[in-house]
């Protein structure tokens, strides 16, 4: 936990926020939004937009990496074979689904006109951040979903806007490359894929330019907090010495796209050039098979540092080497082989069995620091790290580990128990359970739980130990709970989504609809929905924020609970870090 403290300033954007005071006086519904000349957008000021494309580079690749020409593999079917759905079930999945859009709606229509052409809108306010380089985060990353949800009116209205963003201007000073590709490349790169709307395209290519510029470094690595204008002014940078591996490890979904879309390879031998890295350096780390938190790409070095997660600042590095084994149609294994070490290790030290009350077969996933050989679990419990149940049960289907489902399975509802378990109906950002001496055999025992959050809290042993627990509002299970926030994440649906998708269990439809109504009863506001900062209030006190991925993410994936399972089949997508789905390349005739 020490080193996610230390490491957590890295999360910060370096963007400041551009205020202006600004709203439109008359109501938008859908498909009769403000005409593309009438949208807010930050003027240019301190300097001429950059032409990233004619830009030199200083380190030019010349023997670059072809895209794989193979003929795609049938890869294993990963969705239930779902039968005739009976009147009532359909009548009452289609009402919840009308629910989500509905919302959707509601905050595209607020967003559009309160905050149009600006990153996020401040769902309380009603005002504007720009945290994302000022390049419309919140349009850019919700436009698959307006496709999916069928909004293909304000879909079409939306593409002329999302030409005018110049990713040549902005007044941040240093880009989160990360956010730029998961939120911008890939919702850009979904929205055609769904659409093929080829000015969609073009504008993701030229993003793609942009991007491809932070690769520009002598070995080849990229620069996860990028200094915008200097690249633009032509000034050599490197590659730096502290690097979070999520950051490193996750532009091989989009880049891949990129370059099957357009043809053009060098955005795969960009992310490959890092693959082979990571390949390089798997297993010489502290804990082989998977690679520190952080990790020095200016030395190609990922082995140093003692600090391994599934979790935050590590999470998608994972996940991308089991999608883009999909992605690329099965015909590179060495994604496959990446993972399945990857896995290997993280089933091994990672993994626990959460002692609660009524003593369910559940997982959770910690931290671990690996030190003179010695690997210590540490059993935190991070609402990021919800992801996981889905990813492992989605490689045990598409790798034919039956292992691998029931692990997502046990992780998932861990995270379903936590949402019921909360006085708001909602898990909170972080928090600790207490570890099981083994995953078999484990009872419910009260008072070592008792003891458990008495040391972790450094309680005053000699007083009443429940009073003491009452006071620091621990629901029962929860050891500690580091960050009671809510910030309208998706992990926690994301799994429970692919779980149903996966297995046909209506059970996962009704705890998905819980979690529903729970974030509607706390965050729904009058534009929008709002962040929580304390979910272990019944009613949470809020925050004036919401991020881009609550539209991206969030409100897509309890969209597609509800849906039809033939709509976005899990065996014909497959989904980046937020939510933008990228069609699996097929065999011809299948």
């Amino acid at each position: 936990m020490a080193l996610l403290r230390r490491y957590g300033t890295y999360l910060v954007l370096s963007a400041a926020f551009v205020f202006f005071l600004y709203q439109l006086s008359f109501p938008y519904e859908p498909g009769q939004g403000p005409p593309s000349e009438d949208a807010v957008k930050p003027e240019h000021q301190d300097h001429e937009s950059y032409d990233w494309a004619k830009i030199p580079l200083h380190h030019p690749v010349n023997d670059m990496l072809p895209l794989p020409n193979d003929a795609p593999k049938a890869l294993p079917r990963v969705q239930h074979d779902f039968g005739d759905e009976p009147a009532t079930s359909k009548q009452i999945r289609e009402s919840r689904q009308a629910e989500v859009k509905k919302q959707f709606l509601k905050c595209w229509k607020n967003y559009r006109g309160k905050a149009w052409m600006h990153d996020e809108m401040t769902p309380i306010a009603g005002k504007f951040t720009d945290d994302f380089g000022g390049w419309a985060a919140t349009l850019v990353d919700s436009l698959d979903t307006l496709w999916i949800m069928g909004a293909r009116e304000e879909f079409i209205s939306a593409i002329k806007d999302v030409e005018a963003i110049d990713f040549g201007y902005t007044t941040t000073e240093r880009i989160n490359m990360f956010e730029t590709n998961i939120r911008h490349l890939g919702g850009l790169l979904s929205a055609w894929e769904l659409s093929r709307e080829d000015r969609i395209l073009n504008k993701a290519k030229e993003l793609g330019e942009m991007l491809y510029h932070a690769f520009d470094t002598r070995n080849n690595m990229p620069l996860t907090r990028w200094d915008f204008h200097k690249a633009g002014r032509g000034e050599e940078q490197d590659a730096e010495e502290n690097v979070l591996i999520a950051e490193l490890g996750s532009f091989t979904m989009e880049f891949v796209r990129l370059s099957q879309a357009t043809g053009d390879p060098k955005w795969f031998d960009a992310a490959t050039r890092v693959v082979k890295v990571l390949e390089k350096d798997q297993m010489k780390t502290r804990l082989p098979g998977m690679w520190p938190i952080v990790v020095n790409p200016r030395r190609t070095d990922l082995t140093q540092d003692t600090g391994f997660s599934l979790g935050s600042m590590a999470d998608s590095a994972y996940e991308y080497l089991l999608k883009t084994y999909a992605l690329l149609g099965g015909v590179d294994d060495t994604y496959k082989n990446m993972y399945e070490r990857a896995m290997d290790a993280a089933v091994k030290y990672t993994l626990y069995r959460p002692m609660v009350p009524g003593d369910p077969d559940m997982l959770g996933t910690g931290f671990v620091r690996s030190e003179e050989g010695k690997a210590y679990l540490n059993p935190e419990f991070q609402h990021l790290s919800c992801y996981a149940g889905g990813m492992f049960a989605l490689g045990g289907k598409l790798l034919e580990k039956s292992d691998h489902v029931s692990i997502g399975r046990k992780l998932t509802d861990t995270c379903v128990w936590a949402y019921k378990s909360s006085p708001a109906g909602i898990m909170p950002e972080t928090s600790h359970l207490y570890k099981c001496d083994n995953m078999t055999d484990c009872k419910w025992d009260e008072q070592k739980w008792k003891d458990e959050v008495a040391s972790r809290a450094d309680l005053n042993t000699e007083k009443d130990t429940t009073q003491n627990i009452a006071g620091l509002r621990l629901p029962m299970g929860f050891t500690a709970i580091g960050d009671r926030r809510y910030v309208l994440r998706p992990e926690a649906i994301e799994s429970v989504f692919i779980m149903y998708r996966l297995t046909g269990e209506q059970s996962w439809q009704a705890a998905g609809w819980d979690m529903w109504t729970a974030i509607m009863r706390a965050t729904d506001t009058d534009i929008g929905n709002s962040a929580l900062q304390d979910v272990s209030a019944e009613s949470p006190p809020r925050a004036d924020s919401m991020e881009s991925f609550w539209m991206a993410e969030t409100l897509k994936y309890f969209y597609l609970l509800f849906s039809d399972p033939g709509t976005i089949s899990l065996d014909d997508y497959v989904f980046n870090t937020e939510a933008h789905p990228f069609r699996i390349p097929k065999p011809e005739g299948q």
